[in-house]
């Protein structure tokens, strides 16, 4: 699979949460660092999601903000 997307960050599924239309994929993509999807449960049945498999998270963001204290 080729994407134009360069914000490819790699993690593995820590956690999976299904609901009746949606489910929550917790990514953790370093040590304590995570990355919360919403997907659709028909895409994680699909792709066959489960937790501990290797993914990668794909951002797509138009505008992404910097705040400093």
């Amino acid at each position: 699979m080729q994407l134009s997307a360069r914000n490819l960050i790699p993690g593995k599924i820590k956690d999976l949460t299904i609901g009746m239309v949606n489910a929550e994929v917790v990514i953790e993509v370093a040590p304590g660092v995570e990355i919360v999807s919403v997907i659709t449960k028909n895409s994680v049945e699909r792709m066959k999601l489960k937790v501990g498999d290797k993914v990668q998270a794909m951002v797509k963001a138009s505008s992404v903000m910097v705040a400093k204290d």
